[in-house]
Order: structure tokens, then sequence, then C-alpha cells
């Protein structure tokens, strides 16, 4: 009520937490008029019901925008918007969606433990508070989710068959005591390079979804001629087959993890809200 307050003024709310409590309450604040801009992926990738009732108090006239909760900055699901509201229909999608993976996986040689790289991007701010939560490929998946419901599939996180990277003792332990038995990681990561590297490939995480509902997140191991083996960084890399694009994909692709470009993402969002509203400074 304080947001909204009683001038008649539009209201806005940025959610940028992770918080489930926050992401339940969309539906209430935009049927009471208010906008909501958010990379928090928890609406778009929770229960259906919710995001039906979030779409649904849209019509109150309130804008809901959510580009920065599929790779940070770039422009990913307005693309997909864009494609669809064209008159495309999306067949298939491919991607690297985790910013952090993708540098772990371009860092990862076999030169240093696997860990050691893990901490590394924990202190760039490429990971999550908990690292596991981009090793898990949960993140991943939800960003999946997502894209498959902006594409009008009913597609839900169980339905995602995901390989998480974190061993199951890892798992188990709390979140401070993860940080510090990290070297968990490093066996079966060695032993994924090596055998990536005796057959000429490279490492990638990658997420994949197709029309028959068939969507997978897990380590692949990628010729060097793949579009894939060439990304640098923290790049999110996002391949769209349609029917329009069938014969040459689409691909997006830039920096998908740090501050700097999802606060971006969100400003953008912000920022066309105020142009659909003829906001003048």
């Amino acid at each position: 009520a304080h947001v909204r307050g009683n001038d008649g003024r539009h209201a806005l709310l940025i959610d940028c937490s992770a918080n489930e409590a926050v992401a339940s309450r969309y539906a209430e604040w935009l049927a009471a008029g208010m906008h909501v801009v958010t990379p928090n992926k928890l609406a778009g990738s929770g229960p259906l019901h919710r995001l039906h009732a979030i779409r649904a108090a849209c019509g109150s006239g309130a804008r809901f925008r959510y580009e920065a909760t599929v790779c940070a900055g770039l422009p990913v699901v307005q693309t997909l918007r864009d494609l669809l509201d064209t008159g495309d229909q999306l067949l298939t999608v491919e991607g690297m969606f985790s910013g952090t993976l993708a540098w772990l996986c371009h860092r990862h040689d076999g030169s240093r433990p696997f860990s050691a790289l893990v901490r590394e991007a924990h202190a760039l701010g490429y990971t999550e508070p908990d690292p596991r939560d981009d090793l898990s490929g949960l993140d991943v998946a939800r960003k999946l989710v997502i894209l498959a419901r902006e594409a009008g599939w009913s597609l839900s996180l169980e339905d995602v068959e995901v390989q998480s990277l974190v061993p199951p003792a890892l798992a188990a332990l709390s979140a401070e005591d993860a940080m510090a038995q990290l070297h968990l990681l490093d066996e079966p990561m060695a032993t994924h390079v090596a055998r990536a590297q005796m057959q000429g490939c490279v490492l990638r995480h990658v997420a994949s979804l197709d029309t028959h509902g068939q969507a997978s997140v897990r380590l692949a191991m990628l010729p060097g001629a793949h579009p894939f083996a060439h990304t640098r960084l923290t790049d999110n890399i996002v391949q769209f087959t349609t029917q329009r694009y069938r014969d040459n994909p689409m691909l997006v692709q830039g920096p998908g993890a740090g501050p700097d470009v999802t606060a971006a993402g969100v400003f953008g969002d912000v920022l066309r809200i105020a142009e659909s509203l003829e906001v003048r400074a």
C-alpha cells in the first residue's frame, strides 16, 4: 500500500531476491495495478497455477517483466517473444544458460583443481551465495522452464532431467560446511575433463528442450567445431530453432553472469515499462 500510494501515479516493485514468499505476492501486486520487474526465477518456473494467476492479474494494465531471469542482461526472453509474436513457431531450444558453469567449464583444463576454480568464481560474484545452487543444474532447469512456458508449453521442473555436478556427500552438508569441502568436486570433474580431452572434445554445460517435451540439463562433451565450444568467460549462448530459423538457427550470445549485466537486464525492463507508459523525464 505504501508503494502504490494514493496519488494516482504509476508504482513499480523490483524484486531482486530469490525468495519464494516474495514471488508468491506478484499476482496480488499486479492485480492492485503495480508493475513488477524481477530476476527472481521462482515465479516463472514454479507452480503453473501461480504463473497463470500472475498473467491474469496483468489484465489490470500492470506490466510483469522478467528478462533477467534468463541469461542476465541478454535479450533472450524478448527475442523469443518477438519470434512468437511475429508468427514463428519454436521447435527446439539448446544452450548454455549458466554464466557460472560456462566460466568453470572454460577454465577447467585439468591444470587446477575444480574446487579452486569454484572458489575463484564465488569470490568474483559469478556464483550464487551457495555455489551448489549453480552446480546442481537446478538454476539452469528453471531457465529452461521459463522459456518453454514463454512458448506456451506446459513444462515443469519435474519434467527436466537434470545431471547434478554435486556429489551426494557434498549435497548433504550445510552451506558453510560445503564451502570447506569443495574438494569433493575435484575427482569426478577431473575424470570428466580427462575423458573429453582424450576424445578431442571440450566440456560444456548444456540445456536442451524439444517439441516432444524432452528436456535435459547435463555436462556434455562437444567437438571443437560446435558453436558452443567457442564461448568465452561467462558467455551464455542460446540457440533457437524455429520454423523460420530451421536451417540456420538463431543464436543469442554474451556474458550471462555478474552483477553489472544482471542489473542492466533489470534496469532495461524498468525502462521498457516507462516507455510503454510514455513517461518522460
